[in-house]
């Protein structure tokens, strides 16, 4: 779907249409005189419908008088009179040139976007663990990160299953829906999701790094910014389809990331560093997956990337609890 005319234009157009029609009634109202209807006997065709509504405003916003009509034969067209012919010409050019290049023409939604339903998978897993450590007082101690148990690797992938409370639970859940459908819809619902596990694994091993011995965390907000990084960078058939812009969509996407990751990731209570972490990790998996978006939609694919999934959730949990 192209953004062509925006609303804002449209707007303008109608109040403009009004003002010319006030003009030219308070002008026979003043002359008392009806003006004879004029001989629409000349055609301009145009392309469709929306075309024929929109060259329609233009005209009479010039106060040019015109009909609209449409026949199987001739399709969409305008009538005018012979004498308003060159300049109803001359104002739909002016209206197609100062248009041809506007800055708010823009593509609003790519036709490889997709939401992928699947995420819900996602959201359950967590409210089971959640609901599970509410059961079990001591699954948040041995499954969260801590700099003072070095060699325990598999608190990297079992921390991103535990939230702290229910309100830290429901924004992971609000966002990570959001942003893993997306992801699960663009790469295929196992290599998305595993992508954004990882990703989550990522952010962990980075606090763990820069906190050292005072490193202690839990949640799936790494996951969810890693969505996010994943998101970051534009798709292949995009990039392909813009061309020599691929730098400039980077590196917008890129801040339009940056910009969603601040407004969703950075508040005073939250572990900044296994946020951006997720984030930056979640943008590098997204370079690769980007570049071989048609393979890794193969049905084969994702289903081995959803049993790797299902692998790093059982063993590091296994290896926890044992």
């Amino acid at each position: 779907m192209e953004l062509t005319e925006p609303a804002v234009a449209r707007a303008l157009f109608l109040l403009a249409v009004s003002c010319s029609l006030a003009r030219r009634w308070l002008r026979v109202q003043a002359s008392g005189v009806q003006p004879s209807p004029a001989l629409l006997d000349t055609v301009i065709a145009a392309r469709s419908r929306r075309q024929a509504m929109d060259w329609s405003l233009v005209l009479a916003s010039q106060g040019i008088e015109h009909r609209i009509d449409h026949d199987e034969a001739t399709g969409w067209t305008l009538a005018v009179s012979a004498a308003d012919h060159a300049a109803a010409v001359d104002a739909i050019h002016l209206y197609r040139q100062e248009n041809r290049h506007w800055r708010l023409r823009r593509s609003v939604i790519s036709p490889d976007l997709f939401f992928d339903w699947s995420s819900v998978v996602w959201v359950l897993l967590v409210i089971f663990f959640y609901a599970w450590s509410e059961l079990r007082s001591d699954l948040r101690e041995i499954g969260m990160t801590s700099g003072t148990a070095p060699g325990e690797w598999w608190r990297w992938f079992t921390a991103t299953w535990l939230h702290a409370d229910s309100a830290h639970l429901a924004s992971n859940i609000v966002f990570g829906f959001l942003f893993l459908g997306l992801v699960m819809g663009r790469y295929g619902p196992g290599v998305g999701l595993l992508a954004a596990y990882l990703a989550g694994v990522g952010g962990n091993i980075l606090a763990g790094w820069v906190h050292e011995a005072t490193a202690r965390g839990l949640g799936g907000s790494g996951v969810v910014m890693g969505a996010l990084g994943l998101l970051a960078f534009p798709s292949f058939p995009l990039l392909k389809r813009r061309g020599s812009n691929a730098l400039r969509l980077i590196a917008g996407g890129m801040m339009g990331g940056l910009l969603l990751f601040v407004f969703v990731g950075v508040s005073p209570e939250s572990d900044v560093v296994a946020h951006l972490g997720g984030f930056i990790t979640g943008w590098l998996l997204g370079i690769p997956l980007a570049f071989t978006s048609r393979f890794i939609h193969r049905p084969e694919i994702n289903l081995g990337a959803g049993i790797l999934i299902a692998g790093l959730v059982i063993l590091p949990w296994w290896w926890a609890l044992r």
